[in-house]
This record gives C-alpha cells, structure tokens and sequence, in this order.
C-alpha cells in the first residue's frame, strides 16, 4: 500500500487542506479500480488520526482498498455558520478532485464513507442526503443525535465550536443537522445500507439507540451493534475491521 500525505487548496473553503490517502499497489493489475472510502475523523482529530491511531493502513490492504482521509476541522462537516463551507468541500470538490486524480472506483456500489464521532455524524449525513453517491455509511460511537443535547453542560470549547458550526445546539432540533428529524421526514428510503456501532460505556451510546430506534420505524437498512467500549481509539480499532468486513468487497488470500 501506498500512504499518501498531502494538501491542496480548496476553492471550497478558500484554505490548503490536509488529506491524507492509502492507495492499494499495483492498481494496473486488477480488471476493476479499487474501491474507495472515505474515512472520518472526530471533533479532536484531524486527517492524520486514523493512520496514527488506528491500523487501517494494514486493514486496507487485505481488501485492495482506496481510502480517503480529509481533513475537517471542528465543522461537524457542514457549511459552518460562522466559518468554513467544509460540506462543499466534502460533498463536491474533494470526490472530483480524487477521481481525476487517482484510479478509483466511481460507482456508487464501490463507493463508501465511514467515521467516528464526529465524522459518524458527517458519514450519515452526507449518505443520507446524496443517496446516488455512497452504498454504505457506517457511524462508529457517533453523534447521531445532536438535538438531544442541547441542553446539556458544555465546556466553553465545545460551546464556541457548537456557536461555529450551528449558530447554537438549539438551532438543531427539527433542521437540516437534525439526523433523526431528517430520518422522520424521509419520502422514501434509500438503498444505502447503513453500519452504526457504539460502546454501552461511551457517552454518546443513547445517540446511536436514539438513531436505531427511527431507522427501524421508518425501515432503513441497517446493521447495529453495540459492545463494551468507551469514546476511545480501542473500540474504533476494532470495529472499523467489522465494518469493512461487511462491504460488498472481497477479501484478498494472503500467500501462504
């Protein structure tokens, strides 16, 4: 595999953004591109976080998988109120930019997004609300609820960026950042299939039951698990080998 470290401006965000991206080896040998994901990082990460915090260089390579790691701030993946337009970046530019870069998969049943945290909230919304682009979203330990806390305590940190991205948590509740709102309110539900894992010992796990409950009611497709683990690169480690595992790609037979 090959690890890529990089930035380039973003007309999006008017910044140089760091991505960094794992590429499979000898892409010239296979009948089809690779398939992609895009993998998301938490409120205090960064698109270094993965590779320095988990193993998924080497999970890659077992699948012959393109991954990409954008960097996205505290946005929560959104055009920010009062900052940075990081969901045009994410939606827009960042996948034209990888496809006319690199050779990967652009179909839809090859392409995927997951994160943790923060990034489970930006993997979900961008699946749910570009249905054509992703065939599986995967939310590891998620804020997939976000309107239920809005009146919880906040250190100013956390209160500041909340200001930034939303305007304030209670602009959220019933608006397009409402992910159970927006489930509710669905016309139709899409064929993506959805993977949402939490810890029953992390403080976000209500927000995951929270997001099971309407998927069930309104009959998305979902895969949920829960296990012991806290808001912790421990737990993310192991289950972003489960979520792989459950693409719709083969696993590569190691040499013996």
């Amino acid at each position: 595999m090959a690890l890529l470290e990089t930035r380039f401006y973003s007309r999006a965000i008017d910044l140089s953004v760091g991505v960094n991206i794992i590429l499979p080896e000898h892409v010239e040998a296979w009948s089809e591109p690779p398939a992609v994901l895009y993998l998301l990082h938490g409120l205090s990460g960064d698109h270094t976080s993965w590779c320095r915090s988990s193993c998924v260089e080497r999970y890659a390579r077992d699948y012959n998988l393109a991954v990409i790691m954008p960097d996205a701030n505290k946005s929560f993946y959104r055009d920010m109120t009062h900052g940075s337009d990081y969901w045009s970046l994410l939606s827009e530019e960042l996948p034209s930019l990888v496809e006319r870069w690199f050779k990967v998969s652009t179909k839809k049943e090859n392409t995927f997004i997951a994160g943790a945290s923060m990034g489970g909230y930006g993997a979900i919304k961008l699946a749910l609300d570009l249905p054509d682009r992703f065939s599986h979203a995967a939310s590891l330990s998620g804020a997939l609820d976000i309107a239920s806390h809005i009146h919880d305590e906040w250190d100013e940190s956390r209160s500041r960026t909340f200001e930034a991205v939303f305007g304030s948590l209670a602009n959220v509740p019933k608006s397009e950042h409402d992910l159970i709102h927006q489930i509710n309110n669905l016309t139709s539900v899409p064929e993506t299939k959805f993977d949402v894992r939490c810890g029953t010992e992390d403080y976000l796990y209500q927000d995951s039951v929270n997001f099971r409950a309407a998927a069930a009611k309104k009959g998305l497709r979902l895969t949920y698990a829960e296990s012991t683990g806290e808001h912790d690169w421990n737990y993310w480690d192991v289950q972003i080998q489960n979520v792989l595992d459950r693409l719709p790609i083969k696993k590569l037979e190691k040499p013996e």
